[in-house]
């Protein structure tokens, strides 16, 4: 009994007191509980829904980027498609080229976020970039309904991806996993049903929203949206069983050119872009027109305007009607309200008119209110005088990315990486970075011209 009792004494005298006897030394004090806000998504209402509650996403955010960055696309195998990080890299270089932002992409198949850990100090870190985007958690999710011990496990990599990345003052976009169309068929120990694997991925979704926050880095919602999607994109798309729309992909878990627009548009609304490409007004009484940056007129008479654009909508073709179509993906998230704005107005058009748009080799009527209004070039235009030099700048981003997988994967981590990585490093790099410069020297102003006729 003493000792206790001389223990017991010794930490009774060791408290500061005041003269009312309370505690003044506040790393004594128990920490205090911060309550909420308890915030969720609005459920869409369908039976789809119902099981899944989950934390509303933060709002993007002004501008992150900053000129001359270097994004770094880290990721498991949906990453290593170099689908979404193509569609990002291409709309950074053609849709806001003054920003000047090189990329690379540094998707592994299978990785985890304790795999992207382990390997990114020399895969990437190497390459100092300034901005990284990280999509973690379908194999992180392990195949399997949740549980606390994963969820922990997964909060602890992922967090401490982010606060190396800080350490280096990288700023961070945390993604969140995409949503399971079918239960994964490659995976034999994996365990559940289907909603019970989306219920998991919805629930490290909400692990990485509170990583976002307590870190302080930006948050890109991938799962919520293509949750949405995948239910109600077959109807609105008219898919049978013939022409199935997935838009988890075939296999439910990567996406083809539709889901993986999603993804896109996530990770580009959390850097913050602001989705203006260009405004072209038109007067065609004073038979003058005008134009927002990156878009000069040269004249206009005859209705016709004469423009040279240096930077480019994302130009979107393909079927309207098929997950492997970018264009159809832009139909699941509002990527061209939020990310693709380049309008055309005619401010003295008749409201009680229709006018013929032409542009190019496609012409579209329009009543008078909608081109007072402005209408959405892209849109309207899918076939448009742009689509050639954006095709060019998106074929050497794929070309670039493509060799950036063989970069860190064969050199990388082969034998000659392991024999010499600096070495390895210098030779890869000298392949490229000619791909690197083809991307950099691919956006070339272009001339087009618009002409807008009266209807009788």
């Amino acid at each position: 009994m003493k000792p206790r009792f001389a223990c017991q004494l010794l930490l009774m005298v060791s408290l500061p007191l005041t003269c009312f006897g309370q505690v003044t030394n506040s790393a004594l004090d128990p920490p205090r509980v911060s309550f909420g806000p308890y915030e969720y998504e609005t459920k869409p209402d369908h039976v789809a829904f119902s099981p899944f509650n989950p934390r509303r996403a933060p709002e993007p955010g002004p501008l992150l980027l900053e000129p001359g960055d270097r994004l770094a696309i880290c990721g498991d195998s949906i990453t290593e498609q170099k689908m979404y990080s193509r569609i990002i890299e291409t709309y950074l270089t053609a849709c806001v080229p003054h920003l000047d932002v090189t990329v690379r992409q540094y998707g592994w198949s299978g990785e985890t976020a304790q795999g992207f850990l382990n390997r990114m100090d020399k895969d990437c870190l190497t390459f100092n970039p300034t901005v990284a985007t990280l999509a973690y958690g379908m194999n992180d999710a392990r195949y399997r309904p949740f549980d606390v011990n994963n969820g922990k496990w997964y909060e602890d990599h992922y967090s401490a991806i982010v606060q190396k990345f800080k350490e280096q003052d990288v700023r961070v976009v945390v993604g969140s996993p995409g949503c399971a169309g079918k239960i994964a068929t490659w995976v034999k120990a994996g365990s559940g049903t289907l909603q019970e694997h989306n219920l998991h991925l919805c629930a490290l979704r909400d692990i990485g929203i509170g990583i976002a926050q307590r870190e302080e880095v930006r948050f890109a919602d991938i799962f919520w949206p293509m949750f949405q999607a995948q239910v109600f994109a077959p109807g609105q798309h008219h898919a049978t069983a013939e022409k199935p729309y997935q838009v988890a992909g075939a296999d439910g878990i990567h996406p083809g050119w539709a889901g993986q627009v999603i993804m896109a548009y996530a990770f580009l609304r959390s850097l913050g872009l602001n989705g203006n490409i260009g405004t072209i007004e038109v007067n065609l009484t004073m038979q003058s027109a005008t134009a927002s940056v990156g878009h000069d007129v040269g004249s206009f008479s005859n209705n016709i305007v004469h423009l040279t654009s240096s930077r480019l909508p994302f130009c979107a073709r393909g079927d309207l009607h098929s997950d492997s179509s970018i264009r159809s993906g832009m139909t699941l998230v509002p990527f061209t309200d939020d990310l693709n704005r380049f309008v055309l107005k005619v401010t003295d058009a008749d409201v009680t008119m229709r006018y013929r748009v032409t542009w190019g080799e496609s012409s579209v009527d329009f009543a008078g209110d909608d081109l007072i209004r402005g209408i959405s070039l892209p849109v309207s235009f899918p076939e448009n005088p742009l689509c050639e030099m954006f095709d060019r700048v998106d074929k050497a981003v794929a070309a670039k990315q493509a060799y950036e997988t063989e970069q860190v994967k064969k050199i990388f981590h082969g034998p000659e990486g392991k024999a010499d990585f600096q070495k390895a490093v210098a030779d890869t790099e000298a392949i490229r970075q000619p791909l690197a410069d083809a991307v950099s020297n691919s956006l070339q102003s272009v001339s087009h011209s618009i002409a807008i006729q009266v209807m009788q």
